[in-house]
């Protein structure tokens, strides 16, 4: 923290512990204990990161202007901080941290990444490119993001949602200085569909495309087998009949199953349950 160049500036410090089982917690009690400036939240248990800030901001919004998100393994540019100020001072609401490349990360996460920020784009979520969760908000913007009940949360195309004046500050992304990531493939692939079908019902829209396409191909088909048999041709084996019948089965398992992701949305945000518990606060 010493190492920020805005230091003064974006005082106090709040650290949010989304249910880790190291000595995570334990070291910000050391720290608070011996300045004020240090905020701490302790969650009930592991929520994810995203229910993780909005414990955060909502706990503290009442007493500071703005606030500024970024992940605790500090691979963001801390130097950014300072111009995120300065926009808000020109008039921002909301100053997004960009990062302007990729190179830090492996090829596969670059392709990916990329791929998933396409997608979005093509299903008209207003998402930022290249941004994660390194911005700055006014509390307005928290007001106004309390008015978002979901359960599923998505911050990166929730905020864009509420609209008000915004700004990019693009930055370089460092390498890990240390620990591992504990955001495996498997948590990416799960947050980038829960963006997707939280923000989207385009998938469904493209079942049922593809659902008439199959309807347009299954009356070719039938007009076939009808001509071959009027003219006496028919072709021999199951193979023409049984393939077309397994894909078609399988595309209806598809089908069901999006259907029911969505079904399971609806069923997460009608019981109504809290998106995170605070267990324990420290200086706030």
């Amino acid at each position: 923290m010493a190492k920020l160049p805005t230091f003064q500036q974006v005082k106090p410090y709040q650290f949010v512990n989304d249910g880790s089982h190291d000595r995570t917690w334990e070291i910000i009690e050391e720290i608070s204990s011996v300045d004020s400036m240090i905020l701490g939240v302790k969650l009930s248990r592991n929520y994810g990161h995203q229910s993780a800030i909005l414990a955060g901001l909502e706990h503290f919004k009442r007493q500071f202007d703005c606030f500024i998100t970024i992940d605790a393994d500090l691979q963001d540019d801390t130097s950014a901080i300072e111009h995120m100020l300065e926009k808000y001072k020109e008039g921002a609401l909301v100053v997004y941290g960009v990062r302007d490349d990729r190179s830090s990360d492996s090829w596969f996460k670059r392709v990916t990444a990329e791929s998933f920020y396409k997608l979005m784009a093509l299903m008209g979520i207003p998402i930022v490119f290249n941004h994660a969760d390194f911005r700055l908000m006014d509390r307005r913007i928290l007001d106004e993001l309390g008015n978002f009940r979901e359960v599923n949360m998505f911050l990166r195309g929730i905020i864009p949602l509420i609209g008000f004046k915004s700004d990019k500050v693009y930055y370089k992304r460092a390498e890990r200085a240390a620990g591992e990531t504990k955001y495996s493939l498997v948590k990416m692939v799960l947050f980038a569909w829960n963006g997707i079908t939280s923000f989207s019902t385009f998938p469904m829209r493209l079942v049922l495309y593809f659902g008439i396409l199959n309807c347009m191909l299954a009356m070719f088909i039938i007009s076939y087998i009808a001509f071959s048999y009027f003219f006496g041709y028919t072709v021999p084996g199951w193979t023409s009949t049984l393939l077309p019948m397994m894909f078609f089965n399988g595309f209806n398992m598809i089908a069901l199953g999006l259907i029911g992701e969505y079904v399971g949305k609806i069923y997460e945000e009608v019981k109504g349950r809290p998106r995170y518990i605070i267990e324990k606060t420290l200086n706030g």
